[in-house]
């Protein structure tokens, strides 16, 4: 009843399908990467972003660099900041809203100095490319509470003078005449004294994992529906191949001419039965089987006829 299905036209629809299945399966799998990699975010900040400032002693290895989990971890900073080499950095976003954000080298009462991202600013309105003004860092010495985030990558693309195009500290570290931590930097969330103006404080990270694992079921059910409307398509065909045979061998009986199928009437219009390389094609295989069968309807028909006789 399925022989068809060893026909070079199905071996064909079935290699396309796993094609499709083998792409959602990837798409599916692609999204529960990701889902995970959220999962892992919003762990790091459910236990670092509000534990207990670290003293800096304690946290120093964590300048130089910045494993996974320690993402977000609050260090206790006491020392002065060096604000004539403050730096903004362009194209950053938060809340949706395009700005700057300002890095200051710190030097801390050990001697080391790091680096404080002190916030955000928006896009200035006097002077393209600049914000309107950037408050200046509290001056003399200072406790600065911040919370750790690796280097950034570099990225492909430059920026104008006094500007990053991200918080890539190798780069940053060019620019200074001193050495500074370049494993991780830290994100101001408190400091005494507080200055009179500031720059708006980063948001906190959102804890929602997203629609990746909905996105990742719906991509594995494709690959399923696929292979479903495969079978579908067989059976369907089966169906059709099977009122045929039975047409044929009535028609047979009858001494009438059978009626074919709608499906394989459509085949009765002009079609190109061979190959170039000389093999019949698909539609000229299906078309004999289809003359076999008749043609034995009709000897058995022929052979009925004499017996009566």
């Amino acid at each position: 009843m399925y022989r068809f299905l060893a026909s070079t036209r199905w071996i064909g629809w079935l290699l396309l399908v796993c094609i499709f299945a083998t792409a959602f399966a990837f798409l599916g799998k692609w999204q529960m990467d990701r889902r995970e990699g959220a999962l892992t975010e919003i762990s790091h900040v459910q236990r670092n972003f509000d534990a207990a400032p670290l003293p800096f002693a304690e946290a120093k290895p964590l300048f130089e660099a910045l494993p996974a989990d320690g993402k977000w971890t609050p260090v206790h900073l006491e020392g002065s900041y060096l604000s004539e080499d403050q730096i903004i950095v362009r194209n950053r976003i938060s809340g949706s809203r395009p700005g700057y954000e300002v890095l200051v080298p710190f030097r801390t009462t050990e001697g080391t100095t790091v680096v404080v991202n002190r916030g955000f600013l928006p896009i200035g309105n006097d002077k393209a490319g600049q914000p309107d003004s950037i408050p200046a860092p509290p001056a003399g010495t200072v406790e600065v509470d911040v919370r750790l985030k690796a280097s950034e990558p570099k990225l492909d693309r430059g920026a104008p003078e006094g500007q990053l195009a991200s918080i890539e500290l190798p780069a940053f570290a060019q620019k200074l005449d001193y050495p500074i931590a370049t494993g991780s930097y830290g994100l101001m969330f408190l400091e005494n004294p507080a200055p009179d103006t500031a720059p708006t404080q980063l948001q906190r990270p959102e804890e929602d994992e997203g629609p990746h694992l909905s996105y990742s079921f719906q991509w594995f059910a494709f690959g399923v529906l696929v292979f479903i409307g495969f079978g579908y398509a067989a059976k369907q065909q089966a169906r059709i191949n099977r009122e045929d045979r039975e047409e044929a061998a009535a028609a047979a009986l009858r001494g009438e001419e059978p009626v074919l199928h709608q499906a394989h009437r459509m085949r009765k219009r002009p079609k190109k039965l061979v190959r170039r390389d000389g093999s019949p094609t698909d539609e000229a295989q299906e078309d004999a089987y289809l003359d076999e069968l008749e043609r034995r309807a009709s000897e058995q028909h022929a052979a009925g006829r004499a017996d009566a006789e």
